[in-house]
This record gives structure tokens, C-alpha cells and sequence, in this order.
């Protein structure tokens, strides 16, 4: 069994779909954020950096409880673990991690500082939100470039795609998509996977 402590973000849904698209059975803990309880002893324990997601496998690879943090590490760890969305083939698996990098490295701490700056700064700071845009705008179109012929980000549905859908469909509520109409495509493409549909709605908050 899995024991999963996450909240509703696009990190913490990264390991919910991944643990809907490999079948496996978990269960929720939410770690609300908003309330403080990423930095409960309890779950520092957990992850010594205080963020969500984590997991705590029973079942680790030496058949004895291990714990993951870090959202790009799970999805590794459960790819492996299962088999599932991330190719064995070595050219194939290295494209896939690079992509994984990708929205781990830039996709995701640019948008995360563009959705602070709009939504939650004490005040607007008009030189952040130009220059968390501009960067934001620039690895939208390096995902559309990649998108324009291929229905995934490697070809085939992998983890690379479950990191970023998140991360992209957030970017989507906060302005236009004209520019960027193979992502807008893709968006439409894995959001339409029962385990994408199920995964967005965990955890649950009370």
C-alpha cells in the first residue's frame, strides 16, 4: 500500500494521476498548506523540505517501507516500480527524462512565480509579472514547437506528460492559448484519460 500526502496543486496532482494511471492502491492524507501542515513534525519526517507531494511505499524495492519526495522523483519511482510510462528503451527513456527536467527546472517554477505574482503578491509588481510572463510564454512555445507533430510530448503517453498537464492547464486559466494551439490540443488530449480525470479531484478536501 501507498500512503500519498498531498494537497490540490499542480505538484501535488502530479502524483495522484500517476498513481490513478499505474493502478496502484494508495491512500490520501491531505496535507493542507494553507493551514500550515507541511510543517508539522510529523510530515517533515516525511520530507525534510516541507513540501508536498511525498509517498511512503510499504512495498519499497527491498520488499521494506521507503519514503519519496519530490514530485519528478515519485513519478520515476512509480514508473519504475509498475513498469508503466517510462520507456525501457534507453534513447527513448533519456528523451522522456529531459522532458521531465524540463517542467521540473523551467515549466514549472516560472508559472508558479507567474501565478504568485498575479494572484497572491501583497502587491502588483509590474516588472515580475513581464518578466514571469515573458519566460512563461517562452516555454509555452517550446512545448507547442515540440506538440505540433506528435499527439504526446515523446511520442507516447509517459511521465513526461503527466508532469506538466498540471502545471499547463493552470497556465490556461490565466490568459490566452491563441498562440499555442498544439498545447491547447494536448491539454484537450490528456485530459480527456479517465486516470487524468480521476487523479484532478485527489485528494479531496474536506
Amino acid at each position: 500500500m501507498i500512503d500519498l500526502y498531498s494537497f490540490p496543486t499542480p505538484n501535488g496532482l502530479k502524483a495522484s494521476i500517476m498513481l490513478e494511471e499505474v493502478e496502484l492502491p494508495y491512500k490520501v492524507h491531505v496535507i493542507h498548506i494553507g493551514k500550515g501542515d507541511q510543517h508539522k513534525p510529523d510530515f517533515v519526517a516525511i520530507n525534510p523540505n516541507g513540501k508536498i507531494p511525498a509517498i511512503v511505499d510499504s512495498e519499497g524495492p527491498d520488499g521494506q517501507p521507503i519514503t519519496v519526495f519530490e514530485s519528478g522523483a515519485i513519478l520515476i519511482y512509480l514508473a519504475e516500480k509498475t513498469g508503466k510510462l517510462l520507456s525501457s528503451d534507453a534513447r527513448k527513456r533519456y528523451e522522456t527524462l529531459q522532458w521531465l527536467m524540463f517542467q521540473m527546472g523551467g515549466l514549472g517554477p516560472m508559472l508558479g512565480q507567474l501565478n504568485h505574482f498575479v494572484k497572491y503578491a501583497p502587491e502588483k509588481v509590474p516588472y515580475a509579472i513581464e518578466r514571469y510572463s515573458n519566460e512563461g510564454n517562452r516555454l509555452m512555445d517550446v512545448l507547442n514547437r515540440q506538440l505540433a507533430n506528435r499527439d504526446y510530448l515523446v511520442g507516447d503517453y509517459s511521465i513526461a506528460d503527466v508532469a506538466s498537464y498540471a502545471w499547463v492547464k493552470a497556465r490556461q486559466a490565466m490568459g490566452s492559448f491563441d498562440d499555442f494551439p498544439h498545447v491547447s490540443a494536448w491539454l484537450d488530449r490528456v485530459g480527456a484519460r479517465p486516470a487524468v480525470q480521476r487523479g484532478v479531484q485527489i485528494p479531496r478536501l474536506p
